[in-house]
């Protein structure tokens, strides 16, 4: 097995899970690029994908936890300032 996906079609996930040592910062990094590549804008399936393809890894690892962090509920933007939301026209 290669590692290769739909979900994962370069490896990128796979590959971080063979790396001895890799760091959390790496697998962020790792992640965006994952991310970036995706060809649909919701990652949340295949996060999901991801993490169960990977479940017999170590908790421990950094790119578990990178997943997991996708996978988190981001807060709503709140209201930008700046003279402008401050001021009425």
């Amino acid at each position: 097995m290669d590692g290769r996906a739909d979900f994962d079609p370069k490896g990128l996930v796979w590959e971080s899970f063979r790396i001895e040592g890799i760091t959390l910062e790496e697998c962020r990094s790792i992640f965006l690029d994952w991310a970036l590549s995706l060809s649909t804008s919701e990652p949340k399936p295949a996060i999901e994908a991801l993490l169960l393809r990977h479940m017999t890894a170590d908790d421990d690892h950094p790119m578990k936890q990178v997943l997991r962090e996708g996978l988190a509920e981001q807060p709503a933007p709140g209201r930008r300032g700046g003279r402008a939301a401050r001021v009425g026209s």
